[in-house]
């Protein structure tokens, strides 16, 4: 404000200085200074910011968004803060693990102003305490760890710092909403090294899951064969069964039809006639018995009494006589 003020009266003297304009200088003073007031004493807050203004060189007040009215000459506006969420890059370090590993570590900070005064005297610089702060919790949470809980330990490592920084952001007025891990960077011969390891555990993998699918193959085949036998001997099973009970079954009904022939026989044989009847199919089946013989032998057989065949008649006769004796003896 006071180099608005000294402009007024710079030109407030020149006005004076020449005598055309004389009378105007005291209007243009007053109308100029009282200008200079309103200006300075008007300020216009833009939305999601604060501004801390000083009296005599103390805190005052904390201007909020929108049309404001301070006292020109007496109040200053002294800080102006941002209330919007702010990321801000950490720049990368050297962290040492718990298994004496170095890694390369950077990351992204996200905080946001909660208490302009605090922000305003509290540290001289909130900015680089965070920076600083979140840096040394890093290499404390790292140093904890070794190598591999470190690469997979990234959510657990971005909240223990998050929680350092929020509790020490209370005295700065400053809210850390969160951190994250961009990058980290293990030395070039470790990286190496877990490229090795990695490509090994894959081929470890293979060679299991080939050993795994040939024993699983051998399995199948064995299961399979045996199956097959079972099956196989089952039907052998089944199919001797079933001829042994065709056999008896055609046995049986060769013995029932047999059996019905020779009952029909000698029921035949017990009526008027059945006795001439058998004679002479006796007779008959005999000639032609001894007729056969002949001609499918070498040798000739010749019965002694070869002219008499009623002779042979009733010696095949005599045989059923011997047979029909025992039946009718059970009839009575």
């Amino acid at each position: 404000m006071l180099p608005k003020v000294i402009a007024v009266i710079v030109l407030a003297a020149l006005i004076w200085a020449f005598p055309p304009t004389h009378a105007y200088a005291i209007p243009f003073f007053i109308i100029a200074l009282a200008a200079v007031f309103v200006i300075e004493g008007v300020r216009v807050v833009p939305q999601q910011s604060a501004w801390v203004v000083e009296r005599w060189g103390r805190y005052h007040a904390t201007l909020e968004p929108g049309l404001n009215i301070i006292v020109p000459f007496i109040d200053r506006v002294a800080y102006r803060h941002s209330l919007k969420e702010v990321p801000m890059d950490v720049p990368e370090q050297v962290c040492i693990t718990r298994d004496n590993t170095q890694l390369g570590v950077d990351g992204i900070l996200y905080f946001q102003v909660t208490d302009p005064r605090l922000a305003s005297y509290g540290t001289s610089d909130y900015i680089a305490a965070i920076t600083q702060l979140s840096q040394t919790t890093l290499r404390s949470e790292i140093g904890k760890m070794e190598l591999d809980r470190t690469l997979e330990s990234r959510d657990e490592i971005n909240k223990q710092i998050v929680a350092a920084l929020d509790e020490a952001g209370r005295s700065w007025g400053v809210k850390v909403l969160r951190y994250e891990i961009k990058n980290l960077t293990p030395p070039d011969a470790i990286l190496r090294a877990m490229q090795a390891q990695i490509t090994a555990e894959r081929e470890k993998r293979a060679v299991i899951a080939t050993s795994e699918g040939e024993k699983q193959k051998e399995i199948n085949l064995a299961e399979g064969s045996k199956q097959s036998d079972i099956l196989q001997s089952e039907g052998e099973k089944q199919a001797a069964i079933n001829k042994a009970q065709g056999e008896a079954t055609a046995i049986r009904l060769v013995a029932e039809a047999t059996a019905a022939g020779i009952q029909m026989v000698a029921e035949a044989i017990g009526k008027d006639g059945g006795m001439s009847a058998a004679n002479l199919k006796v007779a008959e089946l005999y000639i032609g018995a001894f007729g056969n013989l002949a001609k499918t032998n070498n040798t000739l057989i010749i019965p002694s009494n070869v002219s008499d065949v009623a002779g042979l008649v009733a010696s095949a006769m005599s045989v059923l006589d011997r047979t029909r004796q025992p039946r009718a003896d059970a009839t009575r």
